[in-house]
């Protein structure tokens, strides 16, 4: 169905520029920009859209949160049995897709993706509310299930198997995103945004390409 044009409400994009490469290291860009969301108080600066693809090409995405940055890219935390575990274990090529709209900006990330070690998945899973520990042990996510009691039923059955600590399930833990690409996106005015790229080869190499 056609959409009524009278009810498209247009704005455009004013709320800053991207005359050139900030940094040589992209990591230090997003760095930057990430920490410049998070004081300017931007609603879910860690939502970021998670694409995977089956082995046979078919894509995925997802909206999940950003849990650590380091040196190496970015770590993520899921079920690893589930719909982009599965696929990820199938096909290691995966996207991110960040976007402000507090500043009018996105980052695309391409790159492959890796469990991280289990001790550091250990670490952060002692640090949940206990609720979400127990999730992650009733929840086998992506899987079909018969209602909504079968899911309340598996989080009492292990809220009495653990009634102090919660140990990390073994199919639960961390991915990090090791890039190779990146897309740093400034919304300007009249559609003509400003959009800087970074591609590895041995080291960065930047450049800009047309809105």
């Amino acid at each position: 169905m056609a959409a009524d044009k009278k009810h498209i409400k247009r704005s455009d994009f004013l709320k800053g520029e991207l005359k050139g490469v900030e940094f040589a290291d992209p990591m230090k860009m997003f760095s930057v920009w990430y920490q410049e969301m998070i004081e300017k108080n931007c609603p879910d600066p860690h939502a970021v859209v998670f694409t995977t693809a089956s082995v046979e090409g078919f894509p995925a995405s997802r909206v999940v949160y950003l849990r650590e940055l380091v040196e190496e890219g970015f770590i993520i935390y899921t079920n690893y049995l589930s719909r982009k575990g599965t696929e990820v274990a199938e096909n290691k090529n995966v996207a991110l897709l960040f976007y402000w709209e507090c500043l009018e900006r996105q980052v695309r990330v391409e790159g492959v993706v890796e469990k991280v070690d289990p001790l550091i998945s250990d670490d952060y899973f002692a640090g949940r509310p206990r609720i979400s520990q127990i999730g992650a042990w009733a929840s086998e996510q992506s899987s079909v299930i018969a209602d909504r009691k079968t899911l309340e039923d598996r989080v009492a059955f292990f809220e009495k198997k653990f009634p102090t600590t919660v140990p990390r399930p073994p199919h639960w833990g961390g991915f990090l995103i090791k890039p190779s690409y990146f897309e740093f996106w400034q919304g300007r005015l009249g559609r003509l945004h400003d959009r800087i790229c970074f591609e590895k080869d041995n080291d960065w190499q930047s450049y800009r390409i047309a809105p």
